[in-house]
């Protein structure tokens, strides 16, 4: 399993009595942390099996991708020494209408086909973030984010599908970027459509003792 370390000399990085280890190679998922003042000590990649199983629903699907997630890169952790203290933090998006999980997307076709399933309607996100302290304790939650699209023409499709933006992307579509045009509701948590819920993220962490605002300046 690749590590990724990230620089211990970023600003506003924790003490090294409070290491996170982010068990992602998702660029979104670090850029969420970045922006609430947190900088993991490293990244952890876990590889695992994304099928869903039979009769499982999307939501159950986001929690056991997450949880199997922490269990590859919490084993990989606790086999060395700089990061047996930390703390993990693995999550997983699941876009789904109804009970069909949609792909994430890796041919033009598979985006094409998710868009004009999005298309006009409503669907759901599901994101679960499971977080794994030094101590042993795993809690987690599942967010659940309904959106809808407008109608989209052949020419939005078209155009989108050219951009390469979707590629890797639940339901075909990252709605930080191009696809936030075709957003007309959203009712939920934005940063988990995007891959990580950053309220309830920042609940588990600082519920463990994970120093989550240390970098945010001192208080006179």
């Amino acid at each position: 399993m690749h590590v990724t370390p990230i620089d211990d000399t970023t600003p506003g990085a924790p003490e090294r009595g409070a290491r996170l280890v982010l068990a992602s190679a998702s660029p979104r998922r670090l850029a969420l942390l970045q922006q609430v003042g947190i900088e993991p000590d490293a990244l952890l990649p876990a590889d695992i099996d994304e099928t869903p199983q039979k009769s499982e629903t999307p939501r159950e699907l986001a929690r056991r991708l997450a949880r199997g997630k922490l269990a590859v890169a919490g084993e990989a952790a606790r086999r060395r020494d700089d990061m047996r203290e930390a703390f993990l933090i693995s999550a997983d998006t699941v876009v789904a209408v109804g009970r069909r999980v949609l792909p994430k997307a890796e041919l033009p076709d598979e985006a094409a086909d998710c868009l004009r399933l999005l298309s006009g309607r409503q669907h759901r996100v599901y994101t679960a973030v499971c977080i794994l302290s030094p101590q042993g304790a795993r809690r987690e939650r599942v967010v659940e984010t309904r959106v809808r699209f407008k109608r989209l023409s052949s020419r939005d499709i078209e155009r989108y599908v050219a951009s390469d933006e979707w590629r890797g992307k639940a339901g075909g579509y990252a709605i930080q970027g191009l696809a936030g045009a075709f957003v007309v509701k959203l009712v939920g948590s934005h940063s988990a459509v995007i891959g990580l819920p950053l309220y309830e993220t920042l609940s588990l962490l600082e519920g463990e003792g994970y120093p989550v605002r240390q970098s945010w300046g001192a208080v006179a």
